[in-house]
């Protein structure tokens, strides 16, 4: 057995919170080489690097998995928002299984199943952080009703805005997973009372960031930060500027810089570009949750139609605006990596 002295230099796995607006995606922008995926459409007016909006919680994963693939072209990679991307997550389970929420499931069955793929999402992650990037989620905060069980009474506190339901687990599994969690927040200094003593108003307003737990928030770190300090990157920078290393440096040179779309053997290479100029002409009919990942990995309606036919599901012919909008969710989108094999071992069968 190898014994591991000292402090290891990897990459770190942070969450910012706060009210909408209040700065946390420009902070974010300040880690290192920042890719952002932005589940909300919130960074137009920052000039960072960020991938497309993803329409699908597939789409979501893909490009997870896209960003790990890119070695070092990024330092950090950032989910703007994570509850942004838990709507995702849940409307992907309510899809797969049919059903119209996360509460038709009963006895609280939809709950397990999303906190198990969001458990599964958190790995990936996971794989990002091994790979040598840092992964920081932000996320909005919510006020929640909160009553500890040795104590009489109950007071609000500020939480992650994740499975706003009792039944939820994904808030508890982002609190456990993150290395540092940071509450953002204006900082009110003190409440005054009119001549009346009747109406109060807060006075302040400062931008702070609370690294250290409170009974009126969720926070944490690992690093010795003070209880709270301005909203500024310089207070945390020197945790993100050290050089990282690849949890398994031998995998990580084997990795590649191209988006990872299947290619076709070389006897197939003269098949490639008409079935890209057929994708560039998609029907805009066509859900775009399902018509992203299409044009992503260059399948064609065809290819659609005709595994869906092969399986018995619709006729070869029914045009993919005539599928049922479950179908789409649920078997065609909810099941794309299945799908996509299906289709690229059709192919391969081809004579050319």
């Amino acid at each position: 057995m190898e014994v591991i002295s000292g402090k290891v230099a990897k990459a770190k796995k942070a969450a910012l919170y706060g009210p909408e607006g209040i700065g946390k995606s420009s902070m974010a922008s300040q880690f290192p080489r920042p890719v952002f995926i932005d589940t909300e459409g919130s960074t137009t007016e920052l000039d960072v690097n960020r991938l497309p909006k993803p329409s699908s919680w597939e789409m979501l994963k893909q490009q997870v998995q896209w960003v790990k693939q890119q070695g070092s072209r990024f330092g950090t990679l950032i989910i703007d928002t994570i509850d942004w991307a838990e709507m995702l997550c849940v409307e992907s389970v309510c899809a797969t299984h049919n059903k119209k929420g996360v509460e038709d499931f009963g006895y609280g069955k939809g709950y397990i199943f999303v906190a198990e793929e969001f458990g599964r999402f958190l790995n990936l992650l996971s794989d990002v952080v091994e790979s040598g990037i840092h992964v920081v989620l932000t996320a909005h905060s919510q006020i929640t009703k909160f009553e500890q069980p040795d104590e009489m009474g109950a007071y609000d506190r500020y939480s992650l805005k994740l499975g706003q339901k009792t039944g939820s687990r994904t808030a508890a599994l982002v609190k456990e997973w993150v290395d540092m969690l940071l509450f953002i927040n204006y900082k009110t200094f003190s409440v005054a009372a009119d001549d009346k003593g009747s109406k109060h108003k807060a006075q302040g307003g400062l931008r702070t960031v609370y690294a250290t737990h409170h009974p009126a928030w969720d926070a944490k770190n690992r690093h010795g930060l003070p209880d709270e300090f301005p909203l500024d990157y310089g207070y945390i920078s020197h945790i993100f500027s050290g050089s990282t290393q690849p949890v398994n440096p031998s995998s990580a040179s084997a990795q590649t810089t191209q988006v990872p779309v299947s290619q076709p053997p070389q006897q197939q290479q003269q098949h490639a570009e008409p079935a890209q100029a057929t994708v560039s002409e998609l029907n805009p009919n066509i859900p775009q949750s399902l018509r992203d990942l299409m044009v992503q990995h260059k399948v064609t309606e065809a290819d659609i139609q005709i595994v869906v036919g092969k399986k018995g599901y619709y006729p070869q012919d029914t045009p993919i605006t005539n599928y049922a909008t479950d179908f789409i969710n649920g078997v065609l989108v909810g099941a794309w990596p299945q799908v996509h094999q299906m289709i690229k071992d059709f192919k391969a069968s081809l004579p050319f």
